[in-house]
Parts: structure tokens; C-alpha cells; sequence
């Protein structure tokens, strides 16, 4: 069963963070590009994905719960 399941800072912050920006970025470009750009800001959520996977987390309860907190703040203000 699962003790703890808090957010904490490290173990695939970055990625989420990169995948965030592509993800913003692709919606103002079109055509293939798009599409292109939309598939590498989902793979570099694998990264954390795993992490979750291998610590015996829920990843899809933990992933969303990090694209929450990215969402909320900017960058800088998460330091």
C-alpha cells in the first residue's frame, strides 16, 4: 500500500517542466510541426513515468498531480 505519495522535487521535475513548455509551444505552431513537437513533450514524461513505476507509485495519480503544480506556478517561483 502506498504511505506517502507527496510531491517532492527532483525525480523527473525537469522533464515535466520541458514537456510542459513543448507542449505550450506546439499549440502555437501548426501543421506537423505540431504534431512533432506534441509527441517529444510526451516522451519526455517516460522519464517520471518510470521513476513512479519503479518506486511502486501510482504513475498516472503522480503525473497528474505534477502537471498540476506546473501549471500552477511559473518556474521560478517553484525554486
Amino acid at each position: 500500500s502506498l504511505q506517502n505519495d507527496s510531491v517532492v522535487a527532483g525525480g523527473g521535475a525537469i522533464e515535466m517542466e520541458l514537456s510542459k513548455y513543448l507542449r505550450d509551444y506546439s499549440r502555437t505552431i501548426p501543421g506537423k510541426q505540431q504534431l512533432l513537437i506534441g509527441a517529444y513533450a510526451k516522451a519526455l514524461e517516460i522519464i517520471p513515468r518510470q521513476l513512479c513505476d519503479n518506486a511502486g507509485f501510482d504513475a498516472t495519480n503522480i503525473l497528474n498531480k505534477l502537471r498540476a503544480k506546473h501549471a500552477q506556478v511559473g518556474p521560478r517561483a517553484r525554486r
